[in-house]
């Protein structure tokens, strides 16, 4: 009986350390992911003005019948 109640509480320890990784993960990491592929759909569809240097990194953007402007990777 004292074995199988030790078995029990480690379970019940293995249960909550897993709950609170995928809490965790759902709550941190997946929002950060969301957004970088977002982002990056978002960049796909947009229309960009030219880099004007040699070193540019980032240009504005805007998608197409929309006046928002949003900073995108330059890809040219």
């Amino acid at each position: 009986m004292k074995e199988a109640t030790g078995e029990l509480n480690m379970s019940v320890v293995v249960l909550v350390a897993i709950a609170g990784l995928a809490a965790f993960f759902y709550f941190t990491i997946w929002p950060m992911i969301r957004n970088n592929m977002n982002q990056n759909t978002n960049c796909s569809k947009a229309i960009c003005n030219k880099c004007e240097t040699n070193n540019c990194q980032e240009v504005d953007c805007h998608m197409p019948g929309q006046n928002t402007y949003f900073k995108c990777v330059w890809k040219g």
